[in-house]
């Protein structure tokens, strides 16, 4: 199996921290995001993995050769960002036609991948992705989904204005991607440029979701880093 990491990105609301490291290498008990989802991966049995680098790339470049990782590595660098469905389509061969993960690596998440392959292996058959989904206590700042009594999503909605109108179970950004998604995607998304907003209310009432009862986090301030600055983990 293999997976996309998207890493590109500036960080800007975690300035001035991310002032001099992008925010893939940010640290959480003194291991780099990156870090901690590449060995994640590697547990998952995970075989290759493709790294999109933009802001201050040149860090990353030298953090991936100076760790020795037990998992291929492949950085694919952008010289504008793509956007999350951008990376996700101009990299689409890389998964060979075959189920991968396709994750943002601005989070940090508790849950072992291997019981998101589990769950993948018994969706529903009209179902050709796994999202996995947390409760927040700031639905306004996340994707939103309404699930069926199977789990399936009736609806998605990307930051919704109103507050508790449509529930708090929110998307983590950590997908599991079937050969018929995959095979879709060529032919319908081939031009988009963000998942949640172009892609995922496309395929309503095909996404499986699976919540999650660990620690998740979206580290995308300040404070939501502090939160779990010093959270000492056990990668699995």
């Amino acid at each position: 199996m293999k997976a996309i990491l998207l890493a590109g990105g500036y960080g800007k609301r975690l300035r001035p921290l991310t002032n001099k490291i992008p925010k893939c290498l940010v640290k959480i008990n003194n291991i780099p995001l990156l870090e901690i989802w590449i060995n994640k991966l590697y547990n998952a049995n995970v075989k290759e993995v493709l790294i999109n680098t933009h802001y201050l790339s040149e860090k990353v470049e030298k953090f991936i050769k100076k760790k020795k990782f037990k998992i291929k590595i492949h950085l694919s660098y952008e010289k504008k960002l793509l956007g999350t469905a951008g990376t996700f389509i101009n990299n689409i061969d890389f998964f060979e036609n075959k189920k991968g993960f396709l994750i943002h690596a601005d989070n940090f998440c508790e849950e072992p991948l291997k019981k998101i392959i589990k769950a993948h292996e018994k969706r529903p058959r009209k179902c050709i992705l796994t999202a996995m989904a947390f409760e927040t206590n700031n639905p306004r700042n996340c994707g939103i989904f309404q699930v069926d009594k199977f789990s399936v999503v009736k609806n998605f909605y990307e930051k919704p204005k109103e507050k508790n109108k449509f529930g708090n179970l929110a998307n983590s950004a950590v997908y599991l991607i079937s050969k018929e998604f995959i095979k879709l995607s060529k032919k319908k998304f081939t031009f988009t440029k963000n998942f949640s907003e172009d892609i995922m209310p496309k395929i309503q009432g095909k996404i499986f979701c699976y919540k999650t009862k660990k620690f998740f986090i979206d580290i995308g301030s300040i404070n939501s880093y502090m939160k779990v600055k010093n959270f000492k983990q056990k990668i699995q």
